[in-house]
């Protein structure tokens, strides 16, 4: 299946540049563009008692997409999307039955959407689905069938649709709150669609009594609480210190960082000088991150944090014997805050000498 190597190729080229996943916390937009495939569609034909039946076919044709949503930074988010799609009608299923023409589509869906946040570092896979209007305007559409020949002039009719999602994103690092985006969407439109016609001349109608999609686009996600600049700065790094001779020691790490900066590196080296100039029997390395991952992600960083404190402090001369190491996740945040919120005083290892 072409999408399916699409995908795999998509994924091979975005891991380089890919970001850790997060899910997404307040305002976002997005776009899709792609192709639609229509099902085969069950057209009627009639003429006072007369009446004909067959399936009408189609060609691919384009599928645009927007949305506008908001991220409640646990996996949910629900938004409002416009969308547009046409095809052309190449004939019928055999029998001498067949159309020509165009549709075009366009209409409003309110959808719900489900990201997996913990499935993978660097992949957020998402489901949803939705409901919503569409305007279906039909235009040079011509049916012929053994006999009889059925032309109607351009015409719009309305329906209501639902439609099911699946897709995969993939975090940009360079682009904070950017993700690219693959996925598929299976729509249908409900009841069925008549259009006025000339039939032979006579009085009649063209009717469609089904109209199913298949829609596969690639486009993005922007959110816009990913901004940097919406958020507070984080501090580098910093030390508490209580006394000449510290006992506890702050180091603060950036966003959905592990990795010491030169700063936090002068703090730990301070907390290892110091602890020669005490008796102490252990050091406690204490990791913690803030609220804007899953718990189960905060939990495994606020442990590569102290383990990267950890290690350097055995670089610095702590005996390894001496040091403790405990990831704390976002439990007892310095600063307390709701669900899914970037506080840099929260993101920190807290070195403590006993």
């Amino acid at each position: 299946m072409n999408f399916r190597y699409a995908l795999a190729a998509a994924t091979i080229l975005a891991l380089p540049l890919a970001a850790n996943a997060q899910p997404i916390t307040g305002m976002y937009i997005g776009g899709n563009i792609g192709a639609n495939i229509m099902e085969d569609q069950p057209t009627t034909v009639t003429s006072g008692k007369r009446s004909a039946s067959g399936n009408a076919t189609t060609s691919a044709g384009p599928a645009v997409d927007l949305s506008l949503g908001y991220g409640l930074g646990n996996g949910v988010r629900a938004e409002i999307e416009g969308n547009y799609m046409t095809n052309s009608f190449n004939g019928g299923n055999g029998g001498g039955f067949g159309a020509t023409g165009r549709e075009q589509k366009y209409g409003v869906f309110a959808n719900v959407l489900y990201d997996f946040v913990g499935l993978s570092p660097y992949v957020r896979p998402y489901i949803g689905a939705g409901v919503g209007y569409e305007a279906v305007t039909d235009s040079e559409l011509a049916v012929n069938g053994p006999g009889f020949r059925s032309l109607s002039p351009a015409a719009t009719q309305g329906s209501f649709a639902y439609q099911g999602i699946a897709g995969v994103a993939f975090p940009i690092a360079a682009a904070p709150g950017l993700a690219l985006t693959a996925d598929y969407r299976f729509m249908g439109l409900t009841g069925s669609r008549s259009y006025n016609a000339s039939v032979n001349g006579a009085p009649g109608a063209n009717k469609f009594n089904q109209d199913y999609n298949h829609i596969v686009t690639v486009g993005f996600i922007y959110s816009l609480g990913g901004i940097p600049s919406m958020a507070p700065m984080a501090p580098m790094a910093a030390a508490v210190p209580p006394s000449p001779v510290s006992r506890s020691y702050l180091v603060f790490f950036d966003w959905d960082k592990a990795n010491l900066t030169d700063r936090a590196r002068q703090i730990v080296s301070e907390a290892a000088s110091n602890s020669t100039k005490v008796q102490y029997t252990r050091l406690e390395v204490n990791g913690y991150t803030d609220s804007s991952g899953t718990p189960q992600y905060n939990q495994g960083l606020s442990v590569r944090r102290a383990q990267a404190v950890a290690a350097e402090l055995v670089k610095d001369g702590v005996p390894k014997s001496a040091i403790s190491i405990q990831g704390f996740g976002e439990t007892h945040p310095l600063v307390p805050t709701g669900q899914g919120v970037r506080e840099p005083q929260n993101r920190r290892v807290e070195i403590v000498i006993k």
